[in-house]
């Protein structure tokens, strides 16, 4: 890498103030969009909008299950992927003499939970105190924002990369990743990637993630009147007797000789979730079907496939419980079937990355091993392509009032910058 003019430099981070408040506009813009699963098009015609006030063209790519389901990293679907191509954008220079680099970020959000729980509507951003409230603010469309406006800023200083840059925005990050997976498989490798993820409230560089498995396990017992209860099987007290099993399971993947030593440390990083729950029909009668949504973490050493495995072991062996006699348990999986992942912290990518911004802030970025996981893993471990996955300060991400401090996107935005500028050096505009 060649060292970046101080004059390029100053130019720059100057652009990347200039641009401070169209980037928030742009965020509340992006916010406004409801991009949960199945409904990601006004945000993926956003980004679209977004790439070509950039200059560039966008193109879709989608998701197609037939060619991608044989790949490792493919996650068993569970809408249809009509309708929800992914956007991507490509920068190409004049001479390619630079490092080519991928920027890529998530358009999808989680649903926003009880509505009526939200200090303002969710989907309405606010500013209160210096951040921006609303679903997705944070998880992870300021991301985003960020590096759009860091490419901007590097056109508004009168330059661009010497390299390619590629744009993705994706989809179903939050429960597959298989609109990463689509994209990187559709574009030729680059060099690098960036992936603006929040951290955990505090300016951290993904160093680890855990890997996840989805399960849905539905039980159906035998319906009866509730005064002949003894007559039925209790399909959701049946369910319950599975879920402690998994709770049991939980305890057990948190023991010391399970944990690897990237997350040494951490507190009880592997994490099973029950996070749905269907069940019954009638409060005066036994209930004849109930349904749990399961996510089941998966720990750097450990595989997706095993852990696939100990789920269906476990809700096996419940089948001998005294709640579950006489009922029906199915299983399926579907979404995140994900494997763990350690980043390279050595990467010089993430060592730009990590020096870019102590420059900008005056502060460090941590190292952080997620008990989440994001699309970066694709690249690390399907393509051996280096990631830096930092991003914003976010906070009640997935939960009500979710933010995002704007000082810490700016913060973010002009450290990408900074990093792409010296990682695929710079070129004059013409």
């Amino acid at each position: 890498m060649t060292e970046l003019d101080p004059g390029a430099r100053r130019a720059i981070l100057d652009a990347c103030e200039a641009l401070r408040g169209e980037s928030v506009r742009l965020l509340e813009r992006l916010v406004r969009c409801p991009s949960t699963l199945g409904n990601e098009a006004s945000a993926l015609n956003e980004m679209a909008r977004i790439y070509e006030g950039l200059g560039l063209a966008p193109q879709r790519v989608p998701v197609e299950v037939e060619k991608l389901k044989a790949h490792p990293g493919f996650s068993p679907p569970l809408v249809s992927y009509e309708g929800r191509d992914n956007v991507v954008a490509v920068h190409r220079p004049r001479s390619a003499t630079g490092r080519s680099l991928v920027l890529q970020g998530h358009v999808d959000v989680v649903p926003e939970g009880a509505a009526d729980e939200w200090t303002t509507p969710p989907y309405e951003p606010a500013i209160r105190n210096g951040r921006m409230y609303g679903r997705g603010a944070g998880d992870m469309k300021a991301g985003i924002i960020s590096y759009v406006t860091a490419f901007r800023a590097l056109k508004e200083a009168g330059l661009q990369p010497a390299a390619e840059v590629q744009m993705h925005s994706v989809i179903e990050e939050e429960c597959s990743g298989n609109g990463a997976l689509a994209c990187m498989v559709a574009m030729p490798p680059c060099q690098a990637a960036i992936i603006p993820e929040p951290g955990p409230g505090l300016p951290a560089m993904y160093s680890a993630e855990v890997g996840v498995v989805w399960a849905f396990v539905t039980v159906t017992g035998r319906p009866a009147h509730v005064r002949d209860k003894q007559a039925g099987v209790n399909a959701i007290e049946a369910a319950m007797a599975i879920w402690s099993r998994f709770e049991a399971y939980e305890r057990e993947m948190n023991r010391a000789e399970h944990i690897h030593a990237s997350f040494r440390g951490v507190n009880h990083p592997v994490n099973v979730n029950l996070g749905t729950f269907d069940g019954g029909e009638w409060n005066s009668s036994v209930a004849t079907r109930a349904r749990l949504g399961l996510r089941v973490g998966v720990m750097v050493g450990n595989s997706a496939d095993r852990v696939r495995a100990d789920i269906e072991r476990i809700v096996d062996a419940a089948r001998d419980d005294a709640a579950l006699k006489g009922a029906k348990v199915k299983v399926e999986f579907r979404g995140f079937h994900a494997d763990a992942c350690v980043f390279d912290m050595e990467a010089p990518i993430v060592k730009l990355a990590m020096r870019s911004y102590a420059e900008v802030t005056g502060g460090d970025l941590r190292q952080y091993p997620a008990t989440g996981l994001t699309d970066g893993r694709f690249f690390q471990l399907y393509q051996g392509t280096p990631v830096a996955c930092f991003g914003p300060d976010a906070q009640e991400i997935h939960g009500i009032d979710e933010s995002v401090g704007l000082d810490s996107m700016h913060d973010i935005t002009r450290s990408i910058a900074l990093t792409m500028a010296e990682w695929c050096g710079v070129e004059a505009v013409r």
